[in-house]
């Protein structure tokens, strides 16, 4: 009996054992450089915008497959239960003119097999299709470069939200010591008689409301690391840690760099003008439509008659057909179809040239607009900085005096309210200047 107990109990922990094993989340530990590597390999859209490449290369495999010689096999069987009949003029076969003797042809079974081959010597569009080939391919590695950098961005930002919130929930867990220790000491003076019962009450409503702070930053955090492994493309199940502390001194590297600075360092300046490339083609394309296509063609076919059905016995004839071409398509009169077509793409060609001047535009107001941003995000960030310092400071004084009996606690809970109202103003400070940053990057292409 003793034994069975102990196989039970082994059992029961091995399969616990085993329920943790399937149930233990897969840990990252991440900086923002490292998220956003996993997530340009691992974003459903950057895995879309790759597989546009591949679409392409098919696509231009279809183009370069017209200019291929096309082969076509063909093997036919017809059983004929009645065998067609023709008419031919009776006076043939000294009948009155006018009447005709129906008279049947053929035998009953007919197969034929062969090849025919088609290749085109000069086709214009065709031509055109082929030089196209390398900017279409271009074009959608632009693409993906454009949704690299989408995410790019969205990744860093949300990333050092997250790092704001982490350095936040510290300051207040901080906070939170220090309203503690001010109630100890708030009720140790009221059991002494030198406070009021108001006083612990002010304490007790400043640190809740610490405390909810805390919750709540908190939730901001969870929901914030959910947002981020989903952008990541990571499986939401899977923890996250974030790596990177937070230095306002980096916000200030390599910035005011863009002296150098040409469009085609945004990608999406990039991928204007290959889309301008792509409409000239497309212009060029309806124009050779005008040009007379030059086609080959050739074919060897064998066919047989027979009563019988004895197609593969040796020794019967079939009978050989070869021959080969050369055929001319000229065009004449559409309707004017293709002149509408070349107007169609020259118009849009126009869309896409002004596209491309309205984005250098845009481009030239992205990096003005980002260098005013970042300029005054980072004097509030120093300023806001030096009032949270000088805030604390006032607030230890203040404790320190009330410690002393010199004090009152209500001048402790107002300089604690204006410390935790310039760490607000700090933390927001920072968090602007990290997005004035990044959209200060992204403006001039150096993401």
């Amino acid at each position: 009996m003793k034994m069975k107990k102990i196989n039970i109990t082994g059992l029961i922990l091995f399969f616990n054992m085993l329920a943790l094993g399937l149930t233990a989340q897969q840990k990252h530990a991440m900086s923002a450089k490292e998220s956003v590597d996993y997530a340009l390999k691992n974003s459903v859209q950057v895995k879309n915008a790759l597989i546009g490449i591949q679409l392409q290369m098919q696509s231009n495999r279809e183009i370069t497959a017209s200019a291929f010689p096309q082969i076509d096999g063909s093997v036919n069987f017809t059983d004929y239960l009645s065998i067609p009949t023709s008419l031919l003029p009776g006076e043939f076969f000294g009948q009155p003119a006018g009447t005709y003797l129906p008279i049947k042809f053929g035998l009953k079974y007919n197969s034929t097999y062969g090849l025919n081959i088609r290749q085109i010597l000069f086709d214009g569009q065709v031509f055109v299709g082929l030089q196209a080939r390398s900017a279409s391919i271009k074009y959608a590695e632009q693409n993906v470069a454009v949704t690299q950098e989408q995410i790019k961005t969205n990744v860093y930002k949300v990333y050092y939200q997250l790092v704001v919130g982490q350095t936040q929930i510290s300051l207040i867990d901080a906070n939170i010591a220090r309203a503690e220790k001010l109630l100890h000491d708030t009720k140790e003076l009221f059991k002494n008689g030198f406070q009021e019962k108001l006083d612990v009450d002010k304490v007790n409503v400043t640190l809740s409301n610490l405390k909810t702070d805390r919750t709540r930053v908190q939730n901001q955090l969870q929901t914030g690391n959910l947002a981020l492994k989903y952008l990541m493309g990571m499986p939401v199940k899977e923890e996250l840690l974030l790596t990177d502390s937070l230095r306002d001194t980096d916000l200030k590297n390599n910035l005011l760099t863009d002296g150098s600075f040409k469009y085609e360092d945004r990608v999406q300046y990039q991928l204007q003008q290959t889309a301008a490339r792509l409409g000239e083609f497309n212009v060029k394309r309806y124009k050779m439509s005008y040009y007379p296509a030059l086609t080959l063609t050739g074919g060897y076919n064998r066919n047989a008659q027979r009563n019988k059905f004895n197609f593969l016995k040796t020794g019967e004839p079939w009978f050989t057909t070869s021959f080969f071409g050369i055929g001319l398509a000229l065009p004449i009169f559409d309707g004017f179809a293709k002149d509408a077509r070349i107007k169609q793409a020259k118009l849009q060609l126009q869309q896409t040239r002004n596209n491309i001047a309205n984005l250098e535009n845009s481009i030239d107001n992205d990096r003005e607009t980002a260098k005013v941003q970042i300029g005054n995000a980072l004097l509030n960030m120093d300023e806001q900085k030096k009032n949270m310092a000088l805030s604390e400071q006032v607030y230890n004084q203040t404790k320190l005096k009330y410690e002393q009996g010199l004090g009152s606690n209500l001048e402790v809970t107002n300089a604690e309210t204006d410390m935790i109202t310039s760490q607000n103003n700090y933390f927001s400070a920072v968090y602007d200047a990290i997005i004035a940053r990044i959209n200060y990057l992204n403006a001039i292409g150096k993401l």
